[in-house]
Order: structure tokens, then sequence, then C-alpha cells
């Protein structure tokens, strides 16, 4: 099993003067799903190099086995802080994709051209594309063979517009997740917030917030399996 993982370059929180990036979690506990289960990973992200850490991500309130276990992993570290560059990789060489959220992917990920082209690539070559939190972002901008939205009459979720405004960043974040997936006609749910929620709508899988990472890394490897 090949993966992908397609991390945000961005680390500017809007004009707060805050610094954003991907969430740990996002990353560690689907990461290390994959690697238990034997697969091979590779990073990548638009510019390369080390992904910004959303520093809210590190503190200690928001730590797990996962992130500990990161925290330790002096080999992941540095595969992290070298990941490749996005434009330099295909579709071909990879049996999933992942994008791991934070708030980061809303500014440069939902935009990037490459990762536009690599979804839509994934999907026309009837490959998985997974992500979670605010990753669902990076779907807005895909289309389909037809030339319509990606999402559109596909189940989908995604951060909602509950927890960002428990998170107080509905008037910094550049659009609601949860709006924008269901102005393309995406057909979007949510569970609870914060607790684990994960939708399926065949090769498409996404995951609503942090705790629901490893949900659908699990669901990657189950659909990889069949």
């Amino acid at each position: 099993m090949n993966i992908l993982f397609v991390l945000t370059s961005h680390d500017a929180l809007g004009d707060t003067g805050e610094k954003t990036g991907f969430w740990v979690e996002e990353f560690a506990a689907p990461y290390y799903v994959f690697a238990d289960a034997g697969a091979d990973i590779t990073l990548a992200s638009p510019a390369g190099g080390q992904p910004p850490i959303d520093p809210k991500s590190a503190l200690e309130d928001f730590q797990t086995e996962d992130t500990r276990r990161f925290d330790q992993d002096e080999a992941l570290q540095q595969k992290l802080a070298n990941t490749l560059k996005l434009r330099d990789l295909s579709a071909d060489d990879y049996d999933a994709v992942f994008y791991p959220g934070g708030h980061g992917p809303m500014w440069d990920l939902a935009s990037d051209q490459n990762s536009i082209e690599l979804i839509e690539s994934f999907t026309r070559q009837g490959k998985i594309v997974s992500a979670v939190c605010h990753a669902p972002s990076v779907l807005l901008n895909t289309r389909n063979a037809e030339g319509e939205p990606l999402v559109k009459n596909r189940k989908v979720t995604g951060f909602s517009n509950t927890e960002e405004e428990a998170v107080g960043l509905t008037a910094v974040v550049p659009f609601l997740l949860e709006d924008e997936l269901k102005k393309r006609g995406g057909i979007y749910s949510q569970g609870p917030d914060w607790a684990p929620y994960l939708v399926e709508d065949g090769l498409l899988i996404t995951g609503q917030n942090p705790a629901s990472s490893s949900l659908v890394a699990e669901a990657v490897l189950t659909r990889l399996h069949k």
C-alpha cells in the first residue's frame, strides 16, 4: 500500500497575527494507523520541507497517545521536516491520498492547483481520496468528469459551523467549510461536536474533526483491502 499525505504550507491565522498550520493529532493518528498496517507513506506539501504545525495542537489539552508517540519519533519528525513538493508527485504512484486538517488548508490547499489536479487524477483513476476536519476544504474547487463540483450529490462531512463557532474563529477563517460544501451540492452531515464522525461515499472518505482522524484512516485501509 502506497499512501500519500498532503499537508498545508500555510502558517498565518488570517489577520490575527497568530499562527496556524496542520493539527498534530490529525497527522499522527492516521499516520500510525497506516504505518502499523505496513503502508509505505509519502509526505508532501505545496512548498516542500517542514509544514507548519498549529501551535495550539501542541498544547497539553490536545495530546493523545498518538501525538506523544510522534513526539518521541525522531525518524518521523525528520521525515516531516523534508516533505516533498506537491507539484512533483503523481497519483499514478499511490493507492490513496489523505489530507490532515488544521486551519492551514483553508488558505492554501483549497485553491492550490497542484492539489486540485492531484485529487481529480485520483478520482479519475478510481482511487481513494480522504480528508479530515478542515481538510475537506481541498475538495471545494475540484471537479468530476462531467465538470461539476466533485462533492455534488456526494455524502461529505468536515469541521462544522458549530465547532468553528466554539473555537471562536467564525469571523477569522476565509469561509465556513460546512456552508461551502453545501453550496457545491455536497450532502453534508455531522455528528455531535468533537465526537468521532465519518462519512463514506464510494472512494470519498471524510471525517468531521480531530477525533475522527483514526476512523478515516481505518476506513481507507478497509477499502484498500476489499
